[in-house]
């Protein structure tokens, strides 16, 4: 009885507090736009991918310095596939 009790509590404050939230048009509109983002990445549709900079080193990161200078091609190859694609 009283697991039901809580249950229902929390279900209906969280019910409240979405009511109240989507009540002012602004703070919808964001919501809305901020689902879109997320289903989008989910999508793969993120075209906001750093590829231009996919072959340069960090230079705060010397594993990543190291492995570009031995010759990796990774980023090289990441990027041409990317740019295929497209």
């Amino acid at each position: 009885m009283a697991k039901k009790l809580i249950l229902s509590s929390v279900v209906a404050a969280g019910a409240a507090l979405t009511s109240y939230v989507l009540i002012d048009e602004n703070r919808r509109n964001e919501i809305k736009q901020k689902v879109k983002q997320v289903k989008e990445s989910f999508n793969g549709n993120d075209t906001n991918l750093p590829i231009e900079e996919a072959g340069n080193p960090e230079l705060d990161d010397i594993e990543n310095s190291d492995m570009v200078a031995e010759g990796s091609q990774f980023g090289v190859q990441y990027y041409n596939e990317m740019k295929e694609e497209k």
